[in-house]
């Protein structure tokens, strides 16, 4: 079941530096106040940064683009689908999260949790409103669990990483682009022109991206029935397709209802990533919140 809802009246967000107490500090959409550097005092998705993590980051990437082929998409799309690993509610889902590190993210190596709840409680307060939009960032990266045994234990750049449309040219917006010249897809004549296998407008229901985490818990969430809006799933889906997001990549691929949600998609994208911080969330003081909203757009228990 898909819902369409009332677009508000979107404004540029312009990020402009102001006076607060703390220096070096940026203020988002309704307050919410971002920091210039990451949890490691670095720019964020800062790639070239010299850090602990930059090496890893980089190599992650190189392995990510070699394997990340049409044909493999298609095959862990036809195997995830199936959805039959585990029965589980959302909460369950989110406590697994425990145990999982992202190892392609610059900018933070907390425990995935940690990262859900904090982007989920600075939306709300500046939207409290879309309450769709809270669940919405409390679940968008649940799909990770793909790295725990019970769901296959898949390597992290089958899992996590910026994502990409695949079957057509690899635009190079994308992150460590130079390492896409060692992929097999690079050099084969389907995938390697501008549309590839895709048509104009033919919209991004119908394209195949990187196969992770984003794209596994689009299918968990779609095929168990949510009653979140098409903008939610949109979000889910697409929120690491950096191209498009951050550098307006692979537009010629969107239909109108993709513009739409594309809205949307690009004020999540401000939250997910600037609201990653050390700063710890009071787990059981939100979580009955969060529990309302998972009875109101979900089945107790989800098929995964």
């Amino acid at each position: 079941m898909t819902i369409l809802i009332d677009q508000p009246d979107f404004v540029e967000v312009v990020e402009e530096k102001v006076d607060f107490e703390q220096e070096n500090e940026l203020v988002l959409d309704g307050g919410f106040v971002v920091p210039e550097s990451n949890a490691f005092g670095h720019t964020f998705r800062d790639y070239d940064a010299e850090s602990d993590r930059k090496d890893g980051v980089e190599n992650f990437y190189r392995i990510n683009h070699i394997n990340q082929t049409y044909d493999f998409v298609k095959k862990m799309r036809e195997e995830y689908s199936r959805l039959n690993r585990v029965q589980m509610s959302i909460w369950e889902c989110c406590e697994l999260l425990n145990d999982v590190v992202d190892e392609s993210d610059p900018d933070l190596d907390e425990p995935q949790i940690e990262h859900l709840l904090q982007t989920a409680e600075a939306i709300r307060k500046d939207y409290p409103n879309e309450d769709w939009m809270h669940l919405t960032a409390l679940i968008h990266d649940l799909g990770k669990v793909l790295l725990l045994p019970s769901f296959g234990e898949l390597p992290q750049w089958a899992v996590v990483g910026d994502t990409f449309p695949v079957g057509c040219a690899f635009d190079e917006s994308i992150v460590h682009h130079k390492h896409f010249k060692e992929s097999p897809d690079y050099y084969n004549p389907a995938y390697n022109t501008k549309y590839g296998v895709y048509s104009e407008g033919c919209g991004l229901e119908n394209v195949m991206m990187s196969w992770g985490h984003d794209d596994y818990m689009y299918l968990v969430a779609k095929e168990n029935k949510t009653t979140l809006p098409s903008a939610g799933l949109f979000v889910i889906r697409y929120h690491s397709f950096y191209a498009l997001h951050r550098s307006d990549a692979y537009k010629y691929l969107m239909n109108e209802e993709d513009i739409e949600n594309l809205k949307w998609l690009k004020i999540f994208n401000k939250y997910d990533l600037y609201s990653k911080s050390k700063v710890r969330i009071d787990v059981e003081k939100v979580k009955p919140y969060y529990l309302s909203l998972i009875e109101k757009y979900f089945p107790a228990k989800l098929n995964w």
